[in-house]
């Protein structure tokens, strides 16, 4: 991922930072585990005050990869360039209205655990699983692919020069995850996410103040100096579909994910349904709305300095945009921002890995070993939840290193975006079972969620000469979730006598 960058930190400076991190995140753990069960660990107990969550989902919602990648495309062509990233966002706002307004009442009316629960009592049970499945593979791969582009670093810069292998980082870094997450899970995560949360934005802010005062500007110059510059274009309307920064195409995208990978998704929405009531869930919907963008600003700000800063340091830009703010805050800007490099990307991997950790566990108990149904003592619960999170942590190592050992950027590539894929079958099944009374015949249910990503990966694959250059980009999820729709409807057997 990394050119041969050499940084200012040594690799026992890097081990220290992180020891002492991690120190902090178990003691918080330690304290929030105490009297642990299984509704705390996977809804904590349904009584977490909103503002907690609100300020978690900013770190759940971000990872590593976004505090590298997207300060680093402001300055290049093609998707998200200059701050065309925002147009994205504002789609994202749309989504989550929609989340607030249908998802959130339908889950609080159901008293969901897994929000897969709903697909149950809506199309039945072979819908549920085939859901319950199509998560597990999406936020499975997702999770370690995110994981495993954080460990390369880490590993490039503090454990290789140490002597240690590879695999020696990933163990680290998800044993260090297990260890916080295991006894209190979502009832840690609440307060673990707010600590990592304020990290990675305490380093993102220091780093804009930093960067500025090397340009010889305040904050306040360096802001209207971005803002001057072509990087704080926003809108691009002139080239049509297929431009990918075209507004209405990124609009609706966001608006897509949003729904799809917020709304949809156990992971993000476990710390929403751990909110005491409804009202409580939306007020938080509102506040990380408001949160995001400023967030997603700051770090646009971040990329567009970035590049202003090489340019009057006359700075060779590297070949990939993803190695710009490592390279400058590990060569060039001094260990300062060297040190909170590593803690914004600690605190921004960590905390959309964590609570990922937690859906997992909370969806394979809840939606595959039915631990809800099923009236075991509660030490029993305990021990197979225990179980589970340490299975999955082995499967989350065991993909990693599956990555590192292929070493090929187009297999991971392609892993990644059959994983995007896969959520549209969550986008399809969620829309028909709100939008229609129809009930498909269920033993069709899992052929037709494997079929049709198969017919849109091959239509997006050769969207650019079918349809005159347009390329779906994010919105082979709406086809994804279309073609579902349709063959749900196709093989419907009945309707439903009232709306569930």
């Amino acid at each position: 991922m990394l050119g041969n960058y050499h940084s200012l930190l040594s690799p026992y400076a890097i081990l220290v930072i992180i020891g002492i991190y991690f120190s902090v995140l178990i003691a918080i753990s330690y304290f929030t585990g105490k009297n642990s069960s299984n509704s705390k660990f996977f809804l904590a107990g349904r009584n977490a005050p909103w503002i907690l969550v609100s300020i978690g989902m900013i770190g759940a919602s971000l990872s590593g990869v976004t505090f590298i990648s997207v300060p680093g495309k402001v300055g290049v062509d093609g998707a998200n360039k200059f701050f065309s990233y925002l147009q994205f966002v504002m789609g994202n706002l749309a989504g989550y209205l929609v989340i607030g307004s249908v998802l959130l009442p339908l889950y609080y009316k159901h008293n969901l655990t897994s929000i897969y629960g709903y697909l149950e009592k809506r199309l039945g049970f072979s819908s549920y699983k085939t859901g319950a499945t199509f998560f597990l593979i999406s936020r499975g791969v997702g999770s370690a692919l995110r994981l495993y582009l954080a460990a390369i670093v880490l590993h490039n810069f503090c454990t290789a020069p140490l002597g240690l292998p590879f695999g020696a980082t990933v163990f680290l870094t998800i044993g260090l995850i297990y260890l916080y997450t295991a006894k209190g899970g979502i009832n840690t995560i609440l307060y673990t996410d707010v600590l990592l949360t304020f990290s990675m934005l305490s380093a993102l802010v220091m780093c804009i103040v930093i960067i500025s005062k090397s340009l010889g500007n305040n904050v306040i110059e360096m802001a209207q100096q971005v803002y001057h510059s072509e990087y704080s274009q926003i809108f691009f309307f002139q080239d049509g579909w297929s431009d990918p920064n075209n507004f209405f195409k990124q609009f609706l995208s966001g608006a897509l994910i949003a729904i799809v990978m917020t709304g949809l998704d156990q992971d993000m929405m476990q710390k929403n349904l751990s909110c005491r009531t409804l009202k409580d869930s939306q007020k938080n919907m509102f506040i990380f709305c408001i949160n995001l963008v400023i967030v997603v600003t700051l770090f646009l700000t971040l990329g567009a300095s970035l590049y202003l800063y090489a340019a009057k340091q006359n700075i060779p830009l590297p070949e990939l945009s993803d190695e710009l703010f490592p390279m400058l805050a590990m060569q060039y800007l001094g260990v300062t921002v060297c040190i909170l490099f590593f803690v914004g990307l600690i605190a921004s991997t960590y905390s959309s890995s964590d609570s990922a950790l937690t859906a997992l566990t909370t969806s394979i108990c809840i939606d595959f070993l039915d631990l809800e149904k099923k009236n075991y003592p509660e030490r029993k619960n305990k021990r197979i939840r225990s179980m589970v999170h340490l299975g999955i942590s082995v499967v989350l190592f065991m993909i990693i290193m599956v990555f590192y050992y292929t070493n090929n950027s187009a297999v991971i590539n392609l892993v990644f975006k059959i994983a995007g894929l896969t959520y549209g079958p969550l986008l399809g099944l969620f829309s028909f079972a709100i939008f229609t009374k129809h009930i498909p015949n269920n033993k069709w249910v899992p052929w037709i969620c494997i079929l049709c990503p198969l017919i849109t990966w091959a239509l997006d694959y050769n969207s650019a000469w079918l349809f005159g250059g347009f390329q779906f980009g994010f919105l082979n999820l709406a086809l994804n979730g279309l073609l579902i729709f349709i063959g749900l409807r196709i093989v419907s057997v009945g309707k439903v006598s009232h709306s569930i």
